[in-house]
């Protein structure tokens, strides 16, 4: 019988009858939990975390402060290390430039509401080239290599206005490619070329397929986009693996960009969804043989996180489907805090604070520790605006952020909780290292490890050295003790992101994790 319910039905006999009441039995100790490290039981092999330099890098790249250019560089790619021991930065391992349509030249004629929201063109109608558009976004590539960025990846969300059925940079409606019917030829050379003159590691052709990228009832759009059916998708990759073999070049393409991530294993009936059987299936039409095509699928984590058991499943589901589309790899391309989430968390308004960073940390962990995603990335890179989609912010001069315009010359750089829970990842898994399993004894089930706290671990076999990363979404501090794993001088040096902490670095016992509440912890050493 309950000891509670005993003791409470002799408080109530002994109260009724004037009795002395009887003590509280001792409570039991929760059955220790442990972490168990095992190295030789190996995942993905991790490739790269990055960002995007939508829409900000075209204004802020050509701001005159060279200074704070430079600063917000730091805080995105630098691996340098403070005098405190502080990273300087998150050290992203890929660099996702947008190549733009021409909307921006059009202007308000472009139909874009949001001057941000437009982008240059490399090419105008007559085929000629201008290398000096786009700038801004520009200076951030130089700076990303400047800083020793591996990869960079050359993303297209729209045909240029002039190849365009519409001429515009947004969709007529219809849920098909925005491209004429005679273009492609153009638009995969227009690609080709753009990639070849700054040197991309990646292309991305088409981004978020799904979604219509249309007007409104207004006739006014808020961004460049175009949908596309899987099969146009096959027909633009081909185009594109064609021109790349035929100029020697060193690009290769990744593919899907899926809006949401249960577009890789249903919907089929839409004709842009059950994208991992109908882009890499062994019947019909396949990248999985295309010459300069990665045998990879990304997808986007937005509208899947809400609620935990929705966050792990549909990740369960995607890494059963990869695997059985002849083990396709898969990367998480582009995310940000976006809309109303469980009621928790809402993009707007600008929130930067630790619970959005732990948000941020439990998404990056299922879609690596239980997706098996090789790369991960994120959207915004630099925000201007009064959402909390972003990891470096920006105010203007005057500290507000609720006109965006106001930081289109000059502005202040705002760090934030985004920033450094992605640099738990991101600074110390460095691309090349493999995932290793870890299980927790007694807490086995992710569902219940997202609504509490996550381990996941990377080891690299060349220099020995082990990551661990750590989530506690709980308001409790949790002691875990680790085994299966011998660490040198029994230390690791943590680096810790809490509501006062930013990648503060530290040092701990190897043989027990000791989590703070409502923390991201990363501990880095030696395995023996």
């Amino acid at each position: 019988m309950n000891k509670l319910l005993i003791y409470t039905s002799a408080l109530l006999l002994s109260c009724s009858k004037g009795g002395v009441v009887p003590a509280l039995p001792p409570a039991q100790p929760e059955p220790a939990k442990k972490a168990v490290i095992a190295l030789n039981s190996e995942f993905q092999t991790i490739h790269s975390f990055g960002a995007s330099d939508c829409w900000s890098a075209k204004f802020i790249g050509k701001w005159a402060d060279e200074a704070k250019k430079n600063q917000i560089a730091d805080l995105l790619f630098s691996l340098d290390t403070l005098p405190s021991g502080q990273p300087k930065g998150i050290g992203l391992s890929l660099w996702r430039m947008n190549i733009g349509a021409g909307s921006f030249e059009q202007g308000a004629a472009s139909n874009i509401t949001d001057e941000w929201r437009r982008e240059e063109c490399f090419q105008n109608a007559q085929g000629q080239y201008d290398w000096s558009k786009q700038a801004g976004s520009q200076w951030f590539l130089k700076a990303a290599r400047q800083r020793g960025v591996p990869y960079t990846l050359g993303f297209s969300i729209s045909p240029p206005v002039h190849m365009t059925v519409n001429g515009k940079a947004f969709s007529p409606g219809g849920g098909s490619l925005n491209l004429k019917a005679d273009r492609m030829a153009d638009f995969a050379d227009f690609l080709v070329e753009v990639c070849r003159h700054f040197e991309f590691t990646y292309l991305s052709p088409i981004n978020e397929p799904q979604w219509d990228w249309k007007a409104g009832n207004d006739g006014k759009a808020s961004q460049e986009g175009s949908p596309a059916q899987n099969s146009e998708l096959l027909a633009v990759s081909k185009a594109l693996s064609d021109k790349l073999v035929a100029t020697g070049s060193k690009t290769t393409i990744v593919t899907g960009e899926a809006g949401q991530i249960d577009y890789l294993y249903q919907r089929a009936e839409s004709g842009r969804g059950n994208q991992l059987v109908q882009l890499f299936g062994t019947s019909g039409p396949s990248l999985a043989n295309l010459p300069k095509t990665e045998r990879v699928l990304a997808y986007h984590s937005y509208f899947s996180t809400c609620d935990d058991a929705n966050l792990v499943n549909s990740r369960q589901t995607a890494v059963q489907a990869a695997r059985a589309a002849g083990n396709t790899a898969l990367w998480q391309s582009e995310f940000g805090i976006l809309g109303d989430i469980c009621g928790k968390y809402n993009g707007y308004p600008r929130n930067t604070g630790i619970d959005y960073g732990l948000y941020v940390a439990k998404v990056i962990h299922n879609d690596l520790a239980v997706a098996n995603v090789t790369s991960w990335q994120w959207w915004l890179a630099i925000n201007p605006y009064d959402y909390s989609d972003g990891l470096v912010y920006i105010n203007g001069l005057d500290g507000q952020y609720k006109d965006h315009n106001n930081a289109r010359e000059s502005g202040q750089v705002i760090d934030s909780k985004q920033l450094w829970a992605f640099g738990n990842y991101a600074r110390f898994i460095r691309p090349g290292m493999k995932r290793v399993n870890v299980q927790i004894e007694n807490n086995p089930d992710p569902v219940a490890q997202a609504g509490s706290y996550m381990l996941s671990a990377y080891k690299d076999e060349t220099s020995r050295k082990i990551v661990l990363v750590a989530v506690n979404m709980s308001d409790q501090a949790v002691s875990l003790p680790l085994s299966g794993l011998s660490v040198a001088n029994n230390r690791f040096t943590t680096y810790t992101t809490s509501q006062v902490k930013s990648l503060a670095r530290a040092t701990a016992a190897a043989d027990v994790i000791q989590m703070e509440p409502k923390s991201i912890m990363t501990l880095v050493g030696t395995y023996n």
